[in-house]
């Protein structure tokens, strides 16, 4: 949806790196409306591990998005995984499937919209396209805030 430029690269330091939990609602009402026009018939965020949820205390994805959300997606990353935004392009390329289905987790024949904060080199939208893809989704399209 924007451009990662200097000033969202500063909003992201703040909102997911800090931890500055109102900074979600810059951009809320946006990543809202983004998800209501493209009529998926079912909405998954983008998991991030169990460690950062407790260190950080939220998903910046779902900060935004403040609706129930289908589980759908669980990560698979361990203790000494590192995170995407620690690694250069290469080693994001490399990075082998960190994502697993959450159990009774229903996609057959259904279009899914797959939201996350930042595409960098896209190895996350593509991990778990293929995952859902792989699980029945009859489709998967991606909706990032910035790129």
């Amino acid at each position: 949806m924007f451009e990662y430029n200097d000033a969202m690269h500063d909003y992201f330091q703040r909102y997911k790196f800090q931890g500055d939990y109102q900074l979600r609602q810059v951009f809320a009402k946006i990543m809202q409306q983004a998800v209501v026009q493209r009529c998926a018939e079912i909405c998954l965020v983008v998991p991030v591990t169990p460690t950062t949820l407790q260190t950080r205390g939220f998903n910046q994805v779902a900060g935004w998005l403040a609706a129930p959300l289908a589980p759908g997606l669980m990560t698979q990353a361990t203790a000494k995984s590192v995170p995407q935004s620690k690694k250069d392009r290469q080693a994001r390329l490399r990075t082998p499937q960190p994502f697993k289905m959450a159990p009774n987790t229903i996609l057959a024949g259904r279009r899914v919209l797959l939201v996350d904060d930042i595409y960098t080199t896209g190895r996350t939208m593509r991990h778990v396209a293929t995952l859902l893809l792989e699980n029945g989704a009859k489709s998967v399209t991606g909706l990032t805030l910035a790129r």
